[in-house]
């Protein structure tokens, strides 16, 4: 698994690199940390691993997982879970949602 930051994100963003986000918790935290453009799929969600792979084309995509905040596991736990299942290019977004603000990122209403 490989970590990555806003700074990062956003500079591969905005080189066009395709990074699917996806919000790893559940709908009523999603709404509070949506950052534009993701998805969510709760780790929780008994299907999550096959989700996530119909989601990004399948297991050889790259996927950076997020939650509320770096005190917050969701994320980290998910990611685990990615590369225990065979996906290749998984990053877990060390701040989330928080870290996303402070770098003058906005949230987007769900």
């Amino acid at each position: 698994m490989h970590s990555i930051n806003a700074s990062e994100l956003k500079t591969r963003q905005n080189q066009g690199e395709r990074l699917t986000l996806i919000n790893t918790l559940n709908q009523d935290n999603f709404e509070k940390t949506k950052i534009p453009g993701s998805i969510n799929i709760p780790k929780t969600a008994p299907d999550f691993e096959s989700r996530v792979e119909q989601t990004i084309g399948g297991k050889n995509q790259p996927v950076v997982l997020y939650c509320a905040s770096e005190e917050c596991p969701s994320s980290t736990e998910a990611a685990q879970r990615l590369e225990d299942a065979g996906f290749s290019e998984v990053y877990d977004f060390e701040g989330g949602a928080k870290q996303w603000q402070e770098s003058g990122g906005v949230l987007a209403s769900a």
